[in-house]
């Protein structure tokens, strides 16, 4: 009886200098992927993976990469060994890897589009410090009332965004009201509450208004019919065409990454699952909201035959 396997993409926060190198030295395909996207949208990707630079935490250029990294990796694993997924999964922009991985879009039309996301990200919050911070060691009901009061009683811009796993949630908003924010999460039993090193707030309503231009390009390079079906960040549920696609990875700009319950759902129908990007954050994730799934990696050659020794 086949495995049934759920594929996961990371999403930003994953990037290192030195990503996709290993991959890019042994495989001639690899080599060729990394250089038709820095022809398609005129950036060196060799020098933004390869070599110390400022643009890799860039979120026009760090979404791109890392998309490119999730495809090289997947690439090679399914010229190795052609494997139908049962489902995919990605964290934020890694839902942009998984619809590609589900065949919906070419990767080069996806490095793009992802291109044109962070771009349309950055925009959204240009004139306005916006910001990310992450809350350790409290409940999300706790969390989400802080927020909402602040928001209601304070008028301040704070939102859930991230749902990462117990006891790690990603509040997105304007800096200075999250730092203003910081005790009162301590003083509800937060271990820590540590602002994140982003220009962007990600998963927040302050990205409205880059929906509309994102939803017209999605529209534009997103096709039928999809491999597998596809875990929305936004609903935790399966979806499996392009309509739906379009409204979910417009509607995910403003709405929270339900990652934690995304594995808790997908967790009792797979055997495993394998992440297909740079580092291990996933499969850290993974362990820690579903201890019953296995999780794989394939980040650079020695883990993809670590991989496939796994499943033969």
């Amino acid at each position: 009886m086949s495995q049934k396997i759920a594929m996961v993409f990371p999403g930003q926060g994953s990037q290192s200098v030195g990503m996709g190198k290993a991959f890019y030295e042994a495989s001639d395909y690899a080599k060729e992927m990394v250089e038709k996207a820095s022809d398609r949208i005129g950036v060196d990707f060799k020098a933004l993976m390869f070599e110390e630079n400022a643009k890799l935490d860039q979120t026009a250029y760090t979404q791109p990469a890392i998309l490119l990294v999730s495809m090289m990796a997947y690439k090679l694993f399914q010229e190795a060994r052609p494997t139908a997924p049962t489902l995919l999964l990605g964290h934020s922009l890694g839902e942009v890897s998984a619809v590609c991985a589900s065949g919906a879009i070419d990767y080069l039309d996806a490095v793009e589009l992802v291109h044109k996301r962070g771009q349309l990200m950055q925009g959204a919050c240009e004139g306005v410090e916006a910001g990310m911070m992450v809350i350790v060691g409290l409940d999300d009901a706790a969390v989400e009332t802080i927020c909402t009061d602040a928001r209601n009683k304070e008028n301040k811009q704070v939102w859930p965004a991230n749902y990462n796993q117990d006891g790690q949630l990603v509040v997105a908003g304007l800096k200075p009201d999250l730092q203003s924010l910081e005790a009162t999460f301590k003083e509800a039993g937060a271990k820590r509450a540590l602002l994140l090193n982003m220009s962007v707030a990600s998963h927040c309503p302050l990205l409205s208004a880059a929906q509309d231009p994102l939803r017209a390009e999605l529209e534009k390079v997103l096709h039928d019919p999809f491999d597998a079906p596809i875990i929305s960040n936004v609903t935790a549920k399966p979806y499996h065409t392009k309509q739906q696609a379009v409204e979910l990875l417009s509607e995910q700009l403003i709405y929270p990454v339900r990652y934690k319950q995304s594995v808790a759902a997908i967790a009792p129908d797979v055997d495993l699952a394998i992440e297909f990007g740079n580092g291990k954050v996933l499969a850290g994730l993974n362990r820690r909201i579903a201890k019953e799934m296995k999780t794989l990696n394939v980040f650079d050659m020695d883990s993809l035959q670590a991989t496939l020794d796994a499943l033969s």
